[in-house]
């Protein structure tokens, strides 16, 4: 496949990701069709957009502002009954307040080992001396949530941030889906929704009620606008499950785990509701992609990336201490020097100047066969 045709085949992804977080209305004149003039100029925005979130316009903007911040581990308790999800807090060294944030914001974590990992803030937005966030043990993962649950009261961390992939509008209303550890991301949204009197929805599911977090908070909430779903309760959950509450013309959240999050994608258009958002706690699936090779100019190993994976998951099963952290394209933790070969760039944070020499390996592929990486 050439580098024209994998474009236009993440163009088509594009344009059907936003295709599924909105509804046409019917016709204006009392047909029960939707309306054609509409449909017809949404479909040619929903082009424009999409080619433009894939075009390399995003590398004029200016570069974001790289806030390091000396934190220390202040409290930490477990938030679930099985104690695999832990809850900490982090103040400055200094003791200054911390740069404002927003629910639906997260930060970088650099932990003592070098290891850097994000994670959403779960805290409140008002206590401007602190930020808090929770995670998940994951005993046979990259080794970061091991680490986070290795730190005592008094260990020092840097954390750099805050960002927002993920905004949140404290308007009309809203649906609220969280799987697992992702309800740390959707927790400050719900709580803002009740501060300002939405109409609003939560439904938060998990493995069981022993491994889902935060249930103590979320009991002491309205009972008739949340719904705790268990797997080995209630089996897994539907798309109907997920989305009974979606509001006419409003809007829904959802964190969590890919295949909960593509039940909502797939079922929103079935719904009243006009706007999807979504944050992703794991790497999107490759769309459009072709095999290439990986040569590692030191070592001179050589290593083949399938059309379904990224060449940073190749290259973790040689070097597991390789830097990354998003997995997503906009970290920038994973970058590298390329000196041989073309990359086809799928990230959401090089410039153009960056992209003549360096890629990001979590999400950016070959355009040809090979690439002759600096590791």
């Amino acid at each position: 496949m050439t580098g024209r045709r994998r474009k236009a085949a993440r163009v088509l992804e594009t344009v059907r990701g936003y295709r599924a977080s909105r509804t046409i209305p019917t016709d204006l004149f009392g047909g029960d069709d939707q309306d054609e003039a509409l449909a017809q100029i949404t479909d040619g925005l929903d082009k424009v957009f999409a080619m433009l979130d894939l075009s390399e316009y995003r590398g004029v903007a200016a570069p974001p502002v790289v806030r390091r911040l000396d934190m220390e581990l202040v409290a930490r308790r477990t938030v679930c009954v099985d104690e695999n999800v832990v809850e900490f807090t982090f103040r400055r060294v200094d003791g200054e307040d911390v740069p404002a944030w927003h629910p639906g914001c997260h930060v970088d974590v650099e932990l003592p080992s070098g290891r850097r990992r994000q994670y959403s803030l779960c805290g409140d937005p008002l206590e401007s001396d602190a930020y808090t966030v929770a995670v998940r043990l994951i005993p046979d993962g990259g080794g970061g949530s091991r680490e986070m649950h290795s730190l005592d009261v008094g260990d020092r961390i840097v954390i750099t941030g805050p960002r927002n992939a993920f905004p949140f509008v404290a308007a009309g209303s809203a649906l609220f889906v969280a799987g697992g550890i992702g309800i740390t991301a959707i927790l400050p949204m719900v709580r803002r929704a009740r501060a300002v009197g939405m109409d609003w929805h939560l439904v938060h599911t998990g493995r069981s009620r022993q491994a889902t977090p935060y249930l103590d908070e979320i009991s002491t909430w309205e009972p008739e606008r949340v719904t705790v779903r268990s797997d080995d309760v209630d089996g897994l959950p539907t798309a109907a499950d997920l989305l009974r509450h979606a509001p006419d013309g409003g809007s829904v959240y959802t964190c969590g785990p890919p295949a909960m999050m593509d039940l909502v994608r797939q079922g929103i258009s079935e719904t009243g509701a006009t706007r999807l958002h979504l944050e992703r706690f794991s790497p999107p699936p490759v769309v459009a992609g072709e095999p290439f090779r990986v040569t590692l100019a030191r070592s001179e190993e050589t290593v083949e990336v399938p059309a379904d994976r990224t060449a940073l998951d190749v290259l973790r099963e040689q070097r597991p201490s390789i830097p990354y952290s998003c997995r997503q394209g906009f970290c920038g933790t994973c970058r590298v020097r390329v000196l041989e070969g073309t990359p086809e760039h799928r990230d959401r944070r090089l410039s153009p100047a960056e992209r003549e020499d360096h890629m990001l390996i979590c999400v950016s592929r070959a355009e040809g066969d090979s690439l002759v990486l600096d590791l």
